[in-house]
């Protein structure tokens, strides 16, 4: 039961980032010295973005040790990829014990351990390879501790390099992916300098909030180890749930004809439609959550904007175009089976809940939220936020 990575785990991490690199698309075509001058402008927006951000939320870091330790890092495909294993490490490490501890009565545990290891790793690289092109800025909340990079490949090396782990959960950072904000910039054809400071101002977003409220990291990780403590490993009934899974996001897809399949397709991703009775409740908070989180990002970028991006109309335009087009049919599948679908989702839904709340209390009774737990808004408070208003903001 032991993998590549070199302890007890049930996915080959070292394999499933080799994997991934092998996968992963190149990025935009760029001289050194046009990829060096973005790092460099995206370090200096991140920095400039930190600035705006405060000033508009009224948000400030609880310290200054809690904002210096949650760095910023500028990263190529590769490198989100490396960044996310080792998150990916941290979170489902209570889940790799439960299934550990079932394989371990198993007959067949000697046998499969390590193919299976093997087999999980090249599905999470492939996972990877396609996540790897759509992201362009990501706070990561479960980043493993400190030392979180290694050293560059080169004296010469433009990107920051993370480490794989496992240290064990750290306190965040904040990751630009350099090769995607470019390819982005240019398929919209907006000016280079002012989409990366509106990508900044929401990615920044995030790292404030996190920065600023000592107890949202905790809240997220408990409702995340709860979800997971909740996985039902039986095989069986696995797989019973992942056959009817397929069968409705099947009937939904574009072409099926079926109003009834794209109604049920709709109701989640694959990952939601396998859930006990008892996840979805949890996922209904996280989801809520997520949805504030979000739509509060996409409100301050839009909020900052005027003032500092002379072009913030029309990058949001183009952008909300882009979104509202969709992808190919291979595209919308994986969308919805991965759930970035209901992604996009929560940055309309959770914008709406903010903008209300602050039309009604200001932005200083919208910061009320950030109190507690127990002010954070229900998944209908997000889609009511008046009943919000009546609960807390008044």
């Amino acid at each position: 039961m032991t993998s590549a990575s070199g302890g007890a785990d049930m996915v080959d991490w070292n394999l499933a980032v080799a994997t991934a690199t092998r996968l992963v698309r190149p990025g935009p075509e760029v001289s050194r010295a046009e990829a060096a001058a973005v790092v460099a402008e995206l370090r200096r927006h991140a920095l400039e973005a930190e600035e705006h951000v405060r000033a508009f939320t009224g948000m400030r870091s609880s310290s200054l040790a809690a904002a210096a330790a949650t760095p910023v890092l500028v990263v190529d495909r590769p490198g989100w990829v490396r960044a996310n294993v080792a998150g990916f490490r941290t979170v489902v490490q209570p889940l790799v014990e439960k299934l550990q501890a079932r394989r371990a009565n198993s007959a067949a545990a000697g046998v499969f351990g390590a193919v299976g290891e093997k087999a999980t790793g090249i599905e999470v690289g492939a996972l990877l390879a396609f996540l790897a092109t759509k992201v362009l800025g990501q706070y990561e909340t479960f980043a493993p501790a400190e030392p979180s990079l290694e050293a560059p490949d080169s004296p010469a090396a433009l990107f920051d390099k993370p480490r794989l782990g496992p240290e064990g959960p750290g306190p965040g950072r904040l990751l630009l992916v350099a090769p995607n904000i470019v390819h982005v910039e240019r398929e919209l054809d907006v000016d280079p300098s002012d989409f990366r400071l509106w990508v900044c101002l929401h990615e920044e977003t995030h790292r404030t909030q996190f920065t600023a409220v000592p107890w949202l990291r905790d809240h997220i990780q408990s409702e995340v180890q709860s979800f997971l403590a909740e996985t039902d490993v039986d095989p069986g009934a696995l797989l019973e749930r992942l056959r009817d899974a397929a069968g409705s996001l099947g009937a939904g897809l574009p072409g099926a004809g079926n109003r009834e399949g794209r109604e049920s397709a709709s109701a989640g991703s694959l990952l939601e439609i396998v859930q006990s009775p008892a996840q979805r409740e949890i996922l209904g908070r996280l989801t809520a959550v997520m949805s504030l989180l979000e739509g509060h990002a996409d409100v301050v970028m839009d909020g900052v904007g005027p003032a500092v991006v002379s072009t913030v109309a029309e990058i949001r335009e183009k952008f909300q175009q882009r979104r509202d087009r969709g992808a190919n049919r291979l595209d919308l599948v994986l969308r919805r089976l991965l759930g970035m679908d209901a992604k996009l989702r929560q940055y309309q839904d959770g914008a709406v809940f903010v903008r209300a709340v602050v039309e009604q209390l200001g932005m200083e009774g919208f910061n009320r939220v950030w109190t507690s737990p127990n002010t954070l808004p229900t998944k209908d408070e997000i889609h009511d936020p008046a009943a919000w208003v009546a609960r807390v903001g008044r």
